[in-house]
């Protein structure tokens, strides 16, 4: 078995970048900077034979690439507790075009639909009980982000390990995006 998803890298300085945002709460499991990625779809586990399947359904997939911009922060909760700290994505109908291909794909591939609204964010962090004020302060602060815009030509098949000091994250394949005429 194999535990899969889609995703988009990020440039390495853009990587860095949201990394340097890292610190002062308590309690936050901050993402390595080569973790960082923009999840287009969780596969979760499956045998190598359906893997063989989703690797023949993404080549399928046809988009055009486009451009990304990362703005803004926020974070998730759970019970009025946060539980993540993210970067955001502006609005993108290019990247939410590329999804839903992706989705499309993945279901003809076998897979049962996502159940989930998708949601495009970069993960920053997870929150284990922290003091909800260090959480405000990291969200006034870092509030105004807004990176330069990267392009986007491709999208990624990565496998995951879990392990107690974090996921070990390796790229399976990549699927090229159309040029832009």
């Amino acid at each position: 078995m194999v535990r899969l998803f889609t995703a988009i890298a990020l440039p390495f300085d853009l990587r860095q970048r949201l990394a340097f945002m890292g610190g002062g709460i308590p309690g936050a499991k901050w993402v390595a900077p080569e973790n960082m990625h923009l999840t287009l779809r969780f596969i979760g586990e499956v045998d190598e034979g359906q893997m063989e399947d989703i690797d023949a359904a993404l080549l399928g997939v046809e988009a055009p690439r486009f451009d990304l911009t990362l703005a803004g922060v926020g974070h998730w909760e759970t019970k009025g507790k946060a539980t993540a700290l993210w970067a955001g994505i502006e609005k993108s109908p290019e990247l939410l075009h590329l999804h839903g291909r992706i989705e499309a794909a993945l279901v003809r591939a076998g897979l049962p639909p996502e159940p989930r609204n998708y949601a495009p964010h970069v993960t920053l962090a997870r929150l284990k009980k922290p003091p909800t004020a260090r959480v405000g302060d990291f969200l006034r602060e870092y509030g105004p982000f807004r990176a330069p815009p990267f392009a986007v030509e491709e999208f990624v098949l990565y496998s995951s390990i879990l392990t107690a000091a974090g996921p070990i994250y390796r790229e399976e394949a990549f699927y090229p995006l159309t040029p832009i005429r």
